[in-house]
């Protein structure tokens, strides 16, 4: 053997270890619901698109059941700019009159969507596209944001009374990802604008998923000495919430995720989107990467 059949053959090795590593967690997570909250600059960024719908396909066909729950603030904030509408957010929330839910509807649902849906079918996978108003299995209610103390109505932004998990269930059930667009509707057929973490966060507890994964573009929640929290309990995000540790658009992230592990989520792990394959990295390695928020059964 040559020296350069040799290296190739170290290669081939090296990549077949790479996969007898993964079989434990291929073996513990197949048939589990995981659900993936896409943003950031993972939808933006053409390399590490291609490196998420890589990933979100092959979970799909070595046994996994993920849904997709994307958010679409750029695309949003793209199109408002060009109807000269002014964007605003209160407490990471963007401020939502009626023209500019027409224009966030029309963006996450009409185009984003359907981006996402197009990316994952072209892999290889079969995806479905959906929002809160499809089957009505998101119900929500005008959410009124606190200032000082104060109730403010920030406009068609929801909190989610209800997620009816049926249609999820029976897509993702069969060999069909779904995708969700965080779009929610009222008792009275309003639509509103829901943050994609949030909604994320109450699907998973609605599905009883395994893990939920949230795609950012930071290395994960920081303690007060800017450094990196890799492991924490639901009691201990709760005291960095409490002292103004975790801040700005984070605070919707976490509470998002603690919901979700008092629901019965037994992991919800906030990563670095900008990493390629960051979701085979996080769920088929030991140490995975990011912020990792515990249930007490984890």
């Amino acid at each position: 053997m040559t020296d350069s059949e040799e290296l190739r053959m170290q290669e081939l090795i090296g990549k077949a270890g790479i996969l007898i590593d993964a079989l434990p967690y291929i073996q513990k997570f197949a048939g589990k619901t995981v659900v993936i909250k896409y943003g950031g600059n993972a939808m933006v960024n053409e390399e590490l698109k291609n490196s998420v719908m890589q990933d979100i396909t092959l979970l799909k066909f070595i046994g996994l059941k993920p849904i997709v729950v994307h958010g679409g603030g750029p695309d949003i904030s793209a199109a408002l700019d060009k109807f000269n509408i002014k964007s605003e957010f209160v407490n990471g929330l963007r401020v939502t009159n009626k023209e500019t839910m027409s224009v966030a509807q029309m963006v996450l649902v009409g185009k984003t969507n359907k981006q996402i849906v197009s990316m994952l079918n072209c892999k290889g996978g079969k995806a479905v596209g959906l929002c809160g108003i499809d089957g009505g299995f998101i119900k929500c209610k005008k959410h009124y944001a606190e200032i000082e103390g104060e109730r403010k109505d920030i406009g068609y932004v929801g909190d989610i009374i209800k997620i009816n998990p049926h249609i999820l269930d029976y897509i993702a059930g069969d060999e069909y990802i779904p995708v969700v667009a965080p779009i929610g509707m009222d008792e009275d057929g309003n639509s509103y604008n829901i943050n994609a973490d949030t909604v994320a966060a109450a699907v998973a507890a609605a599905v009883h998923a395994e893990k939920l994964i949230l795609l950012t573009d930071v290395e994960g929640v920081k303690d007060e000495n800017d450094s990196i929290v890799y492991e924490a309990g639901y009691e201990e995000i709760h005291h960095m919430l409490d002292t103004n540790v975790i801040r700005g658009g984070m605070i919707p992230k976490v509470l998002g995720c603690l919901d979700a592990i008092s629901s019965g989520v037994k992991g919800v792990h906030i990563i670095d989107g900008r990493i390629p394959h960051c979701l085979l990295l996080e769920i088929f390695t030991k140490t995975g990467i990011g912020t990792l928020i515990k249930s007490e059964s984890y």
